[in-house]
C-alpha cells in the first residue's frame, strides 16, 4: 500500500501539486467510504491528473475518523477500486476548489478514531509509571525480620511481636520521674553522672553482659526515686545494684567480696548485704523492667544493621546513660533515637526506614529532638573527666566506635 501512495504522490507532483496538502489539514470532501489502495490493475486505470490529495491519503493510513474525503477497509480490493473510479473525479475537483481548511484538534477525536500507535504509547508510559512507583514502594516497604528465624525456637518467632507490644505497654512502669533529685538533700545529678560513669567500668573490668549494665542503673535510678541516700552511701548504692543486676542476669555472678574490692574497701560485705535487703525491699522485687537493651536489640534487627552500627549505637546510648537529663524520654524512644543517631553518624545524612518506624512506632520527626542532645553528647564525650565509655568504645574490641564523626547537621552545624 505505501508503495502505491508513493507513486501517486510523484505524479500528482508533476502535475504542480494542491494547496492542499498541508500537514494536519484534513480535506472535506464527499466521498463517505472508498477502497483499499492496492493492486495493479486499480493503479493502471487511473489517470495521472486524478490522483487525490496527499493529506486524504494520509487518513487512511494513521486510521482517521469517518470525515469526508476518508478512505476505510474494504474486503475485494476489486470492489474498491470500483468504488474509487466512479467517485474520484468528484474528489479531485472539490479539492481543487477547496480553500478553507480546518484543523482537527486530537480532543474532536472519539476513543475509538486514536490511532493504535498512540495507544500504545500512552499505554507504554503508563506502565513505566507503574513500574516506577513499585519500585519506590518495594524501597520503602516494611521488610519481614523474623523471616530467617522461623527455625530458631530460641527466636520464639510465633510471639514476638507480642513480647514487644508487651515491653511497649509497661515500660512506664521501669520509668523514674526526671526530677527526682530535687527531692535529695545530699546528692546531686553530678554525683550520679560519676557513679553510673564508674560503673561503666567496673562492668566492663568483670565482663558482665551489657543486659546486667542497664539494669543496674535503672535499679539505681528507682531506688533514689523513692529514698533519700546520703552521698557516702551512694558508692554502696551502686555496687548492691550491680550485685542484684548480675544475680538477675548473669550465669556466673562475682562474688560480694569482689565488689567489696574493686570498692577499695569503703564498705563490709555485711553493708552490702543489708542494702541489698534494703533495695530489694523498697522496689518490691521488681526487677523485671523494660530496659533500652531489650529494645536495643530488635530495633538494630529491625534496621538491618551490621556490627559497625550496632557499636556504634550502644556507644551512644551507653553515653546517655550517664546524663540524668535523658531520664525523660522512654527506654523504646532512647534505643530508637541512639540507631537512628548512629545511622546519621555513619552515613552522613538522614536515614530512617519504614521497617525501622514500623517496628519502633517512632517517626523520624519523634526522634529528631533526642537525636540531637545525643550528637551533642557524642561531640564532647572525650572531654571533661567523665570519659568512662568514650575509653571504653576506643578500643579494638568496641571497633573503635567513639572514633566515628558525630552526625553534626542534625545541629544545624
Amino acid at each position: 500500500m505505501l508503495n502505491w501512495v508513493s507513486f501517486c504522490f510523484l505524479n500528482f507532483l508533476k502535475m504542480g501539486g494542491s494547496n492542499e496538502n498541508n500537514p494536519g489539514l484534513f480535506v472535506p470532501l464527499n466521498l463517505q467510504e472508498g477502497p483499499r489502495m492496492g493492486g495493479s490493475k486499480f493503479v493502471k486505470d487511473m489517470g495521472l491528473n486524478q490522483r487525490r490529495a496527499l493529506a486524504s491519503i494520509n487518513q487512511n493510513i494513521v486510521g482517521a475518523a469517518h470525515f469526508p474525503c476518508v478512505v476505510n477497509k474494504r474486503d475485494s480490493s476489486e470492489e474498491m477500486a470500483a468504488e474509487m473510479v466512479s467517485n474520484k473525479q468528484q474528489c479531485y475537483e472539490e479539492t481543487r476548489k477547496s480553500k478553507d481548511c480546518s484543523v482537527i484538534e486530537v480532543e474532536e477525536y472519539d476513543d475509538a478514531a486514536i490511532p493504535m500507535f498512540v495507544k500504545h504509547t500512552e499505554a507504554m508510559l503508563d506502565e513505566i509509571d507503574r513500574m516506577e512507583v513499585e519500585m519506590e514502594d518495594a524501597e520503602d516497604s516494611i521488610v519481614d525480620i523474623d523471616c530467617g528465624d522461623l527455625k530458631d525456637t530460641l527466636a520464639v518467632v510465633e510471639y514476638i511481636d507480642d513480647i514487644y507490644a508487651y515491653y511497649k505497654k509497661s515500660e512506664s512502669s521501669g520509668c523514674v520521674s526526671p526530677t527526682y533529685m530535687d527531692r535529695q538533700f545530699d546528692i546531686n545529678e553530678k554525683m550520679r553522672a560519676i557513679l553510673i560513669d564508674w560503673l561503666i567500668e567496673v562492668h566492663y573490668k568483670f565482663e558482665l553482659m551489657d543486659e546486667t549494665l542497664f539494669l543496674a542503673i535503672n535499679l539505681i535510678d528507682r531506688f533514689l526515686e523513692r529514698c533519700t541516700v546520703v552521698r557516702k552511701k551512694l558508692q554502696l548504692v551502686g555496687v548492691t545494684a550491680m550485685l542484684l543486676a548480675c544475680k538477675y542476669e548473669e550465669v556466673s555472678v562475682p562474688l560480694v567480696e569482689d565488689f567489696v574490692l574493686i570498692s577499695d574497701n569503703a564498705y563490709t560485705r555485711i553493708e552490702v548485704l543489708d542494702m541489698e535487703k534494703l533495695m530489694v525491699n523498697t522496689l518490691q522485687f521488681n526487677m523485671s523492667v523494660p530496659t533500652p537493651y531489650m529494645f536495643m536489640k530488635r530495633f538494630l534487627k529491625a534496621a538491618l544493621s551490621d556490627k559497625k552500627l550496632e557499636l556504634l549505637s550502644f556507644f551512644i546510648i551507653e553515653v546517655c546513660l550517664v546524663e540524668y537529663e535523658m531520664l525523660r524520654f522512654p527506654p523504646s524512644l532512647l534505643a530508637a533515637a541512639a540507631i537512628y543517631t548512629a545511622q546519621c553518624s555513619l552515613y552522613q545524612f538522614k536515614q530512617w526506614s519504614k521497617t525501622s518506624e514500623w517496628h519502633t512506632s517512632y517517626t523520624e520527626d519523634q526522634l529528631l529532638e533526642c537525636s540531637r542532645m545525643m550528637v551533642s553528647f557524642h561531640q564532647k564525650a572525650g572531654y571533661g573527666k567523665l570519659t568512662g565509655v568514650h575509653r571504653k568504645y576506643s578500643t579494638s574490641k568496641f571497633g573503635y566506635a567513639a572514633k566515628a564523626e558525630p552526625a553534626l547537621f542534625l545541629l544545624g552545624l
